[in-house]
């Protein structure tokens, strides 16, 4: 009986702490994979996760990574990543992620995620208000 309550109770465990679903994992992978290439210094790399729309409106990777360095410098050079919950907001999934600059600082951003024919891009990012840092 009791090897039968252990059993029980480790499946239940199981259950609570169900793994990444398949689109969480690609969609974690993208973002990675920009940052990434941002911290391989590729450009062209991370302009190849954008949208079809992000694409077009920068033209040339060129400009695409001048708005990055300026206006993302968190991304543009990236220490620590961390994900945070994937949610979908009037129909569209956006991933919250932390990161964590090379000074130490916080850094939360949402990057809107669009599905392309071969998989997810990154359509826009915002930066949020990080939380204070705890003691």
């Amino acid at each position: 009986m009791r090897r039968f309550l252990i059993l029980v109770v480790v499946w239940l465990g199981l259950g609570v702490m169900s793994p990444l679903s398949a689109q969480e994992r690609e969609i974690e992978g993208v973002i990675a994979g920009q940052m990434q290439a941002f911290r391989d210094g590729d450009v062209e790399g991370a302009f190849g996760f954008a949208s079809p729309g992000i694409r077009r409106f920068f033209g040339t990777s060129e400009r695409f990574g001048a708005m990055v360095r300026g206006g993302y410098p968190m991304v543009w050079q990236p220490g620590e990543l961390r994900f945070l919950e994937l949610r979908e907001i009037a129909g569209q999934l956006w991933q919250k992620i932390e990161i964590r600059d090379a000074a130490g600082g916080l850094h939360w951003l949402d990057y809107q995620m669009i599905p392309v024919g071969d998989g997810w891009r990154i359509n826009a990012v915002q930066i949020l208000v990080a939380p204070p840092p705890s003691v």
